[in-house]
């Protein structure tokens, strides 16, 4: 099969086209990769030079969750079917919404990773002002387009089906990532939190503000992190993937009181890292980690202070959650991922050659 995977370059949606291009390979199936956003970080070059992509593409591009991205779709749309004469794929897979409704002529599966409604109802808790009027109708006429629409999580999905009733078969494919190699390397007593310190979804200036009431030192990396420092709490700012992972091999404890995050592959590259986890309690945090991880209510940062506490007091309780953590880790494999996709990509083929909706 030849696919045709399109990404971007921001967040976890670039660590999820990777992982599952790497998994695809392994079944035979040829994945171009079309990624749309911010110019490649240095190590991202890396991460693609690395990847089993048959090959590779990149355009700055607006995303279609930023304000007026309106001729930059147009252009990426444009730039997207020409790769697609190409590249002639079987099947396209893409990540943004926007360029499930364009004329693809095979079948198209679109990943639901997030959405600004639901966004704006879990975060600010009202629905997007109407100004996103725009976004709204794009997603309504992409899902509307695909054959197949996945989403990470039942409560991602569940938001889809809720703000938009889309007509395509709807299934949960949980995101999957690589176990990297366990570093020789000894757990040391501090906290960690990795995120966009700017996206209130993250939540991660709610570490820095409770850092001086706690026993142990706050490491925060990401995206704005550099302005983010108090006592007790160091920000590093963006750090690079190997610098990620490094930190992760040896924080005790990762911590992300998020207030929105539909599937969330920082705490699961922390448990990866046998890091015990203090999350947000909000409904796809509890479906990803079940009794696997300490759940704290987002906007209350005297118990998140109080887990925090609580797992830096208690070395066996701590050893326990973290061990939970990277058993539940486990059963999310690249390799799962890739086999739900493929009968994802069955069933929109079949849907295909029906002409409706399956």
């Amino acid at each position: 099969m030849n696919l045709l995977l399109t990404a971007d370059t921001v967040g976890g949606v670039w660590s999820f086209a990777l992982e599952l291009t790497d998994a695809l390979a392994e079944r035979d199936v040829r994945v171009t990769i079309a990624a749309i956003g911010d110019p490649l970080r240095a190590d991202q070059e890396d991460e693609l030079r690395r990847s089993r992509a048959q090959s590779a593409h990149t355009q700055t591009f607006a995303l279609e969750w930023t304000t007026e991205p309106w001729a930059d779709l147009d252009r990426a749309g444009e730039w997207l079917l020409e790769l697609r004469d190409e590249t002639e794929p079987d099947l396209v897979h893409v990540s943004s919404y926007s360029h499930a409704s364009l004329p693809w002529g095979v079948p198209v599966v679109v990943t639901a990773h997030s959405c600004v409604l639901s966004w704006f109802e879990t975060v600010r808790g009202v629905e997007a002002p109407a100004e996103w009027d725009g976004y709204r109708r794009l997603v309504a006429d992409g899902l509307a387009a695909a054959d197949v629409i996945a989403a990470p999580t039942h409560a991602m999905l569940a938001a889809v089906e809720r703000l938009y009733d889309p007509p395509g078969a709807r299934l949960v494919i949980p995101n999957g990532r690589r176990a990297p190699a366990a570093p020789a390397i000894a757990k040391e007593p501090f906290v960690l939190s990795s995120g966009r310190i700017w996206d209130e979804a993250k939540n991660v200036a709610a570490l820095a503000r409770i850092a001086p009431a706690l026993d142990w030192p706050v490491v925060l990396a990401g995206e704005g992190s550099s302005d983010a420092a108090s006592a007790n709490a160091t920000a590093l700012g963006r750090v690079a993937r190997a610098q990620l992972d490094h930190l992760l091999a040896r924080a005790s404890i990762f911590a992300l009181p998020a207030r929105y995050e539909p599937f969330g592959l920082g705490p699961l590259e922390a448990a990866q890292a046998g890091c015990a986890l203090v999350l947000g309690d909000i409904e796809s945090l509890r479906e990803v980690w079940g009794d696997a991880a300490t759940f704290v209510a987002p906007d209350d940062d005297t118990a998140l202070a109080a887990a925090l506490q609580r797992l830096i007091a208690d070395d066996a309780l701590r050893s326990e959650l973290a061990g939970r953590a990277r058993r539940r880790a486990g059963a999310y494999t690249p390799q799962r991922m890739a086999d739900n996709y493929l009968g994802a990509y069955a069933t929109a083929a079949l849907a295909a050659r029906r002409g409706v909706h399956a």
